[in-house]
């Protein structure tokens, strides 16, 4: 699937809809992602600030996504967990930018060398205002692995 459909059906995709999450832009080869929560009377909290489930759902399935396409299909790659931090409201529209390196993919492939190597990747994004000020810290663990009858064996 090109980036372009991708990024259009992501943006009608139900959670993102109604949430009021919008995808601005997905590079051409995955590498890079952009994100954005325009404030709306629908997805303010309590007091008045971006609902903090909102600032989360804003960047669950990039980075699993965006390593997914850049590794070959002799990798299996999941989301382990997350945690997120918030730093400060979240007023008005707020944007997370995703950008994955080469460094980033060659630290994955030298650590699931070998039989049955895992790696547990943790991988950060902020979600930053208007102002550039950062109003949270997102970290994501993926686990990934090679694929059974693709791993390299050892001794043998």
């Amino acid at each position: 699937m090109k980036a372009g459909t991708l990024r259009l059906g992501m943006n009608l995709w139900p959670p993102f809809l109604f949430a009021g999450i919008r995808i601005t832009h997905i590079g051409t080869d995955f590498r890079a992602v952009d994100v954005e929560l325009r404030e709306r009377f629908y997805n303010r909290n309590y007091v008045g600030c971006h609902f903090g489930g909102s600032l989360f759902a804003m960047t669950d399935p990039f980075w699993m996504m965006m390593v997914m396409r850049n590794l070959d299909r002799s990798y299996t790659v999941w989301d382990k967990s997350a945690e997120i931090e918030f730093l400060r409201p979240g007023r008005g529209t707020v944007t997370a930018r995703f950008g994955l390196t080469d460094d980033m993919l060659e630290d994955i492939k030298a650590n699931t060398t070998g039989e049955g190597s895992k790696y547990l990747r943790c991988f950060h994004v902020d979600i930053t205002d208007a102002d550039g000020q950062s109003v949270a810290r997102v970290s994501k663990t993926l686990h990934i692995r090679r694929k059974p009858d693709t791993r390299t064996r050892i001794g043998g």
